[in-house]
């Protein structure tokens, strides 16, 4: 039996996709432990890309059982459509679970967002503006609704007209915003019940089931360990725990049933949205760097902050989810530089910080300590072997494991399932 729980190291963005695709191959589970569809994963198979953003990835392997945990939120419509995608493009769908307790994006969650985030005018926080961290909200609050009310159509109506009455309140009294038709929402999310329900499982028995019978399980994370609600540059995070710990409480394994903690972090950083991000380069190389990553969002299309290697940010993730194998991926990308920076810690205030301090402001103020390589102005995607590469860039590539305090074990040099370079296969 082995358990093995993926996080991004990172600001998210970090390739978990790829990796998720990667490891499926040698796993029989694969369950999503938190997030919704404002994440987004995107795998390359055989030529073909595919876009995931509440659907695991591990999808693509027709034998790995793969289930939306209880840590997700779910917008039903969302849901179906990316199923109706996959389906229509030959992928097998059959073997998806939904579990019944996670919670469900209702209507009204993404206009609260959107009005939400413009009335903090200037010190909006960049979501998605897709109801997640409304949805959480509610779910914190006690007042959400389950993908299994589905099931239950009589307790949906009594429950939504509770519901209905709060949220339109907030919507025309705060916000002066149009009120929701309850009949409306019902009538939609009764339309989803019938073709979501063949998904629906009290998924409980069945991961325990598997524990106990020594199944190979992957716990896959959204986001990264930068936006977690607790530990991440607050308020500029999500609204879930894109950490180990997040994927133990979304998956309903114990942490004592934990056997490897992965790392999945860029060979450079990206931010999306708002938020201190010490190493940006706001700059022509930094523009040159996303053209070349082609950094913009999965879910969004948005543009991407780029900055160099933050190794304090990743010393960071590394020790606060126990982290002991890294993936890096998109080395490529820096194939053309003639020198490479990787920050090793902040200085703020006449003070050497070797992590991120929770002070927003002086995270955002700091002044990055950095150490210098050379580049290796060689092109790395035909390498297919760890000691393919050039002797510059497995230097980078140790630095970053050391200064993160852990050996990266895969480094990705390309978009394709044939760019991965496994050195010891991460499970």
């Amino acid at each position: 039996m082995s358990v093995t729980i993926l996080v991004g190291g990172q600001w998210g963005d970090e390739g978990k996709g790829k990796v998720v695709d990667l490891l499926a191959e040698s796993v029989d589970m694969v369950v999503r432990s938190q997030g919704g569809n404002n994440a987004g994963h995107t795998v390359v198979a055989n030529g073909r890309e595919h876009r995931f953003h509440l659907i695991p990835s591990g999808i693509l392997n027709p034998a790995t059982l793969c289930i939306i945990g209880h840590g997700v939120v779910v917008d039903p419509s969302a849901f179906l459509q990316e199923l109706e995608r996959h389906q229509a493009s030959g992928i097998d769908t059959r073997n998806l679970v939904i579990s019944e307790r996670a919670h469900m994006v209702m209507p009204y969650h993404p206009v609260l967002d959107k009005l939400g985030e413009e009335m903090r005018g200037d010190d909006r926080l960049g979501t998605t503006r897709r109801g997640i961290g409304p949805a959480y909200e509610d779910k914190v609050r006690r007042i959400g609704f389950r993908i299994g009310d589905l099931q239950k159509p009589v307790f949906l109506e009594k429950k939504l007209r509770f519901v209905l009455r709060l949220k339109n309140e907030t919507l025309t009294k705060l916000y002066g915003a149009e009120p929701f038709d309850e009949r409306a929402i019902l009538d939609e999310y009764l339309g989803y019940a019938e073709r979501i329900d063949p998904y629906i499982r009290d998924v409980y028995p069945i991961i325990q089931g598997a524990l106990t019978e020594g199944r190979r399980i992957l716990l896959e994370g959204a986001q990264g360990v930068m936006l977690d609600i607790d530990l991440g540059t607050y308020p500029y995070v999500t609204s879930s725990a894109p950490t180990a710990g997040g994927a133990c409480t979304g998956s309903g394994i114990p942490p004592s049933r934990i056997t490897r903690t992965v790392g999945v972090f860029k060979a450079y950083a990206t931010r999306v949205g708002y938020g201190p991000f010490p190493t940006e380069l706001d700059d022509a190389l930094g523009e040159s760097i996303r053209t070349i990553g082609d950094e913009f969002g999965t879910t969004t299309g948005r543009a991407r902050r780029i900055g160099w290697f933050d190794a304090a940010a990743g010393r960071y993730a590394v020790s606060s989810n126990g982290i002991d194998s890294m993936v890096l991926t998109k080395v490529d990308v820096l194939d053309n530089l003639d020198a490479i920076r990787i920050c090793t810690g902040y200085e703020s205030k006449g003070e050497l910080w070797d992590h991120p301090m929770a002070n927003i402001s002086h995270l955002k103020h700091c002044e990055p300590v950095y150490e210098d390589f050379p580049g290796w102005q060689t092109s790395t995607r035909e390498a297919r072997r760890y000691e393919d590469l050039p002797a510059a860039c497995r230097a980078y590539v140790e630095r970053v494991g050391e200064l993160c305090g852990a050996t990266v074990d895969v480094v990705s040099v390309g978009p394709d399932r044939e760019h991965t370079l496994v050195r010891r296969l991460p499970l």
